[in-house]
């Protein structure tokens, strides 16, 4: 067991249940105790990251070393997306701060369970936030970037196979001159492989979780407007 594990003990608890749950593929139960641990004042936060972000690691290390099948890794992670949807109501009655963020996975990208997961960890901290989903074509991410003109775009690749789709994606959002400017942070597997990857497509940041994303997100905001007003005066 990891330092971190015991720290947060009876989210360890949760999670394991949670994860045994699902691969036993009782996807009703799994969802009641959830709904329970909210009912019973667990912050919903502490339920993304310790419970779903944990159970999905988890559950994607099985399946790399041939424990579950992809059958099974598919169904666990659809079975959390129904549960994460059960949790919106709670999620989007938070006031908002005036933040966008735009979220979405690169072309070809298929795992859309993390950039959603940040999407949401945002929504509950106030920010507006619109999620493209998985395997979003280029022109269409460029398209609501400049309709919706977000603090931060976020995009997600979860295989390096990806990762010179977000490179294109942030090369036409960097040559666009409306948007060439916004924030951008990335995430997915190969950016934790690989450190100084994000620094190398030319992203803004690479934050590790959704909270650390949502830290990094107000930094940028910061300097960015630290930056605009130095030019004013």
């Amino acid at each position: 067991m990891t330092v971190f594990e015991e720290e947060s003990e009876p989210f360890f608890e949760l999670a394991k249940n949670f994860r045994d749950a699902l691969l036993n593929v009782q996807r009703d139960e799994a969802s009641r105790m959830i709904l329970k641990a909210v009912e019973e004042g667990m912050d919903i936060k502490d339920i993304y990251i310790h419970v779903f972000e944990s159970s999905q690691h988890e559950i994607g290390r099985l399946w790399q070393n041939n424990k579950i099948t992809v059958a099974q890794e598919h169904f666990c992670t659809a079975a959390t997306q129904m549960i994460m949807s059960q949790l919106y109501p709670y999620i989007f009655s938070t006031n908002k701060n005036g933040h966008r963020l735009v979220a979405a996975c690169a072309a070809g990208e298929m795992h859309e369970m993390g950039v959603r997961m940040v999407a949401d960890i945002f929504e509950m901290q106030g920010w507006d936030t619109y999620y493209l989903g998985a395997n979003t074509p280029n022109e269409s991410i460029i398209q609501t970037i400049s309709d919706l003109k977000p603090d931060i775009i976020a995009i997600s690749a979860s295989i390096h196979y990806n990762i010179a789709a977000v490179k294109d994606l942030i090369k036409l959002i960097r040559k666009n001159k409306d948007i060439s400017n916004t924030n951008i942070i990335v995430g997915g597997r190969p950016f934790l492989l690989s450190p100084e990857l994000w620094k190398k497509i030319g992203a803004d940041g690479c934050p590790p979780n959704a909270i650390e994303a949502l830290s990094l997100a107000d930094e940028l905001i910061s300097s960015k407007q630290m930056v605009e007003d130095s030019h004013v005066h």
